[in-house]
Order: structure tokens, then C-alpha cells, then sequence
């Protein structure tokens, strides 16, 4: 067995024999007001609040989470489903994934679903969302913390908890529904109103919101997880007169690696250590947007400046105001030692294997229509989610629709996915459910790295091309999409199957997974 596939199985299935405990959450999906950057919306929250509330647990926990919908707002969706992002679910569990119409149906108002979520070896950062339409645009997005405590890389830091997690976020004061409504009759994802650091703004014309303060003491070293929860934007990531060094990229921990500024996709996460190593003093922490597509876009809106988007790193012992130097973007020219993805390092030296199947993948936008084409075709979510008909038998190809853009393999292969270089196309941010991949070549570098390559589980296709490779020794129908939610809602996406006989052997679904189906059916169409 190849050395990612043992660690992969040690993951999903080895419980911690210390810190094993049963954890649970109940939250209640709403509609609520919102104001993160003072302009006031409805939106659709995870107990009322954005980003919803913080989950944590540690490596080897069992995570229950109870999902309430008790959705009222028909402006904005009001069914839902629930995806972890950066949480590997085993073949047993698979029916808890999460994913609509692969894994799962939707539930609607007045109903309830419970995801079971066990943990095994497997920690890190990760976040989770709505993954139904766009809603997640509407709020319904938080952060999931699993930590070990017997981390190999403890001894860099000092402190690690609650208060050193940093989310970066897009925000539209407009409605997803809106949006989907602009889009469609444009093919232009609207440009976004402000960027949020841990859920706070602002935007030009717009009141003064307080920026989020991280305090911190002078000598001390920190653990940040930075986990971008946008729907669309890359952010960039800096700390004026700071440095950070990267420990975990998407849940896979690394050789430490220095920087000065980061770059993170929509879905991405990283763990970065500073070290409060200035005088005492106030520091800005930049948290700038930039739409993949367009840098340059940013005048299509007014009221969008992305050096808005920002927190203060505050000194103990420093005044209680901000900083008093300029609003940048980071680091510039010769200063500025931007992370190269391609020179990240698996803490552990995990080689990957020769890969079985190669599948030479394009994605490019359909003409005069809004609709993305991954290798030609436009994903549609099927009406019987991949898992039942897998359940009932489906084995090949023949059994799914040409719009279901679904691929089998057999277990215990490595795929290896090549993205070709387009210069035509725009940057997309490709997350794989249920599996975490090598990046054999980023986007941003010409280098080949068949040895030890990246381990993650989302990574930038664009101009450059892009090689991934995973293996299938985990079965399930797994969800590989672009998390830029338009470009997945008009169709870019494609459902990789492992072993479709294995599935059936070792799925366990619940009863209550086997009622979501029916009952969404009988929703009135306006509540689905």
C-alpha cells in the first residue's frame, strides 16, 4: 500500500486513545439581520450570527452537529445541506457528506438533519457551509478547529486556541439570489461590496465599523489559522513588520516555511506561526481581496476598496487605537516574499505513487450563455443523488447521465489529473471532497515534483496548468468542483467514484439519511 493511502486509512479509521470523546452541536439555521460592514441585509445564519459559530474538537473525537432549518425567507433559498470542508469522511460514514444530489438530499424547513463526523487521526483546519445554490453567500459558513494534542510541530508555538483563528470573507449586501439573477443574464459574477476579517468590513461611504483587534504579547508566539470562506475571491495575507511561517496547509501539516505574505483561494486554509517580535505597538493585518478573474476589476463597484479589508495586531501595553501607518496592500517589490505553493513540503516525506489513469481536463465557458464546461460538459445535479444509484447498482458510466460528468475507478489506483495551460481562462479554485491530492505541478511554477510533493486539498488551476494526483483507496462518490460558486452553480464540476462495489459493501446509511429524499420531493417547489 502506498504511503499517502496508509496515512489517509490511519486518518479515517485509527481512534486517539486519549483524547476520544463524543462532541456535540446544535445549530440553528435562520434568517436574521446582518450588518458585518455596517450596511444592513437578511441573511441565512447559523445561530444568527457570521461567521457562524466556531466548532472544535480534538484528533480521534466523534462530532455530532445537529442542523435546525428554520428557514422563513423565500428570496433566498431555504433548503440546505451542509458540507465540512478539510474533513475526510470514511466509506461507512459516507452518506454524512454533505454533498446535494452526490451524497445526500437537502432538507427543508421545519426539519432537522444530524451529521455524525469521527474524526480517527485526522486533524488540522477546516470550515464548513451550505453547499446547496450559493447560500453560503448568505452567511451560513463558519470554521471547524480539530487539534491535536500531540502535535510534532507544538514546540514552534506558544498559543493556539479560540482566539487565534483568522477568517477571511467576501460580502455582497445583495442577496445570493440576486447575484444568481445578475450573473445569469450577464456571465459577470458581481463584484463584491467589502471584504471581512473575522466577519467585520468596511465599505466606502460606509460607517466606520471597529476592526477586529489580536492582541498579543511581546515575546510570545502564535499559532494562526487563516481559513478563507469566501465564495469567490482570493485573499492575500500579511502582518505589517511580521513574518509568518507556514506549519499546515488544508489539514496536512508541513515543514515549517517562512514567508511574509500569503496567498489563499476560496477553501483554502493554512497555519502560519508569528512571533510577536516588534516594538509594542499597533500593526495592521492585511486581508486583501482580489477577484481571480479580474484583479483589476475593482472599479465596476464603488463602494469596494479591498484595503478596507483588515485587522489590527495589537501589542499588549500599546494604545487603543489604529495603527498609524498607511492602509496597504502588504508587502511590495522587493520586499514582498509571497508563499510559492510548489515549495511547500509534507511534514512527513510522502512520495507519491505512479499514477494508473490520466485524464487530461479543460474547463472553459459556453458562449452567449452562462454555463462552465469541465472537459466539455456542464455539470447538472442529478434528481437521485450519485449515492443511491450507486446503492441500486450503478457500477459504469452508462448508468449515470452525460450531464452528471461522473468518472469510476477502481480501488486502490492513483489518478492523476492534468490540467492543461490555457492562457484564455481565468484562475478557479478546484477542492476534491473526501480525499486529500499531491499538487505535482502548480499553477504558479513550471517544476514537476514527482518526490514530495504539496498535500492538499484544494489548489489553483489557471494559465500555468495545474497536475493533481490522488489515490481511490478511500470508496465513495466524491465531489471535485471549482469553489468559486458561480462557476460550480453554471456547471463546473465533476463527481469522482471510487470503487463503486466497495461502497455498497460498506455504507451504512441511517435512516434518517433514507427519509431526506422523500421529503425533499414533496417540498412545494418554491421552498427547494
Amino acid at each position: 500500500m502506498q504511503l499517502l493511502s496508509a496515512l489517509v486509512l490511519l486518518t479515517l479509521l485509527k481512534a486517539h486513545p486519549t483524547t476520544a470523546a463524543v462532541k456535540e452541536y446544535t445549530l440553528d439555521i435562520v434568517n436574521a439581520p446582518i450588518a458585518p460592514d455596517g450596511y444592513n441585509r437578511m441573511g441565512i445564519l447559523a445561530n444568527g450570527t457570521f461567521p457562524g459559530p466556531l466548532l472544535t474538537a480534538n484528533k480521534g473525537d466523534t462530532v455530532k452537529v445537529t442542523f435546525n432549518n428554520k428557514l422563513t425567507d423565500e428570496s433566498m433559498p431555504v433548503s440546505t445541506s451542509i458540507d465540512f470542508d478539510g474533513v475526510l469522511f470514511n466509506t461507512a460514514s459516507v452518506y454524512n457528506e454533505g454533498s446535494p444530489f452526490v451524497t445526500q438530499c437537502p432538507f427543508g424547513p421545519n426539519t432537522s438533519y444530524t451529521y455524525t463526523l469521527r474524526l480517527g487521526e485526522q486533524s488540522g483546519s477546516a470550515w464548513y457551509h451550505s453547499q446547496v445554490s450559493l447560500q453560503y453567500a448568505d452567511g451560513l459558513r463558519g470554521v471547524f478547529i480539530i487539534y491535536d494534542p500531540e502535535d510534532p510541530l507544538k514546540y514552534l508555538y506558544d498559543v493556539d486556541d479560540e482566539s487565534t483563528i483568522w477568517s477571511v470573507a467576501d460580502w455582497w449586501h445583495s442577496t445570493s439570489t440576486a447575484t444568481l439573477n445578475s450573473y445569469n443574464l450577464t456571465q459577470v459574477i458581481p463584484l463584491q461590496d467589502s471584504g471581512l476579517f473575522n466577519g467585520v468590513g468596511r465599505y466606502v461611504g460606509g460607517p466606520e465599523i471597529p476592526y477586529v483587534v489580536q492582541s498579543v504579547t511581546k515575546g510570545t508566539r502564535y499559532r494562526f489559522r487563516l481559513i478563507n470562506i469566501s465564495v469567490r475571491w482570493q485573499v492575500f495575507v500579511s502582518v505589517d513588520s511580521h513574518t509568518m511561517t507556514v506549519i499546515e496547509v488544508d489539514g496536512t501539516p508541513t515543514q515549517p516555511l517562512e514567508t511574509n505574505m500569503l496567498s489563499l483561494m476560496p477553501g483554502a486554509r493554512y497555519s502560519v506561526v508569528v512571533t510577536a517580535n516588534q516594538a509594542v505597538d499597533n500593526y495592521w493585518i492585511n486581508a486583501i481581496p482580489m477577484d481571480p478573474g479580474s484583479p483589476n476589476k475593482y472599479e465596476e463597484n464603488p463602494v469596494f476598496d479591498p484595503t478596507l479589508s483588515r485587522g489590527i495586531l495589537r501589542y499588549a501595553g500599546a494604545p487603543d487605537a489604529e495603527p498609524t501607518t498607511p492602509m496597504t496592500q502588504g508587502p511590495e517589490g522587493t520586499a514582498a516574499n509571497l508563499l510559492q505553493e510548489h515549495e511547500l513540503r509534507p511534514f512527513i516525506p510522502t512520495p507519491p505513487p505512479e499514477p494508473d489513469y490520466i485524464l487530461n481536463f479543460t474547463t472553459s465557458m459556453a458562449i452567449n450563455e452562462t454555463a462552465w464546461l469541465f472537459n466539455g460538459t456542464q455539470y447538472e445535479s442529478p434528481k437521485v443523488p450519485t449515492l443511491i444509484k450507486i446503492l441500486d447498482g450503478a457500477s459504469d458510466a452508462a448508468d449515470f447521465n452525460k450531464s452528471e460528468n461522473t468518472f469510476i475507478f477502481p480501488r486502490n489506483k492513483t489518478v492523476e489529473i492534468n490540467f492543461l495551460p490555457d492562457p484564455t481562462d481565468e484562475l478557479h479554485p478546484f477542492h476534491l471532497h473526501g480525499n486529500r491530492f499531491w499538487v505535482i505541478k502548480s499553477n504558479e511554477s513550471d517544476i514537476v515534483n514527482t518526490v514530495n510533493p504539496p498535500i492538499r486539498d484544494v489548489a489553483a488551476k489557471g494559465n500555468g496548468g495545474t497536475i493533481l494526483r490522488f489515490t481511490t483507496d478511500n470508496p465513495g462518490p466524491w465531489f471535485f468542483h471549482c469553489h468559486i460558486f458561480w462557476h460550480f452553480w453554471a456547471g463546473l464540476g465533476a463527481v469522482m467514484v471510487s470503487d463503486p462495489e466497495g461502497i455498497r459493501q460498506q455504507a451504512k446509511p441511517s435512516e434518517a439519511w433514507d427519509e431526506l429524499c422523500p421529503a425533499y420531493n414533496a417540498l412545494p417547489v418554491v421552498e427547494q
